[in-house]
């Protein structure tokens, strides 16, 4: 993925896909002990995607660039709708 998608992103996304990344690396990493992969180049993808992601939370918790506002859910647009009416 680029960088630029990430940054659409919301931090609770982008801290899950780092888990999951980190989880996929860790087992290619212990399949890769036991036999050849398909695909060896993944290894370094994987990695270079776990550091953009890491630079994108950098950056936001620096205040460099922020990141994408969280969503709101229709409960809460709703919610905020009847208490804007009263």
């Amino acid at each position: 993925m680029k960088t630029h998608t990430f940054r659409e992103m919301t931090r609770a996304e982008l801290v899950q896909k780092r888990d999951e990344l980190t989880e996929e690396l860790f087992n290619l990493k212990m399949r890769r002990s036991i036999k050849t992969l398909e695909n060896p180049l993944r290894l370094r993808t994987i990695g270079r995607e776990i550091a953009r992601i890491n630079t994108v939370l950098r950056e936001d918790e620096l205040s460099i660039r922020s990141l994408a506002e969280g969503k709101l859910s229709i409960l809460g647009a709703a919610r905020s709708g009847k208490s804007a009416e009263k």
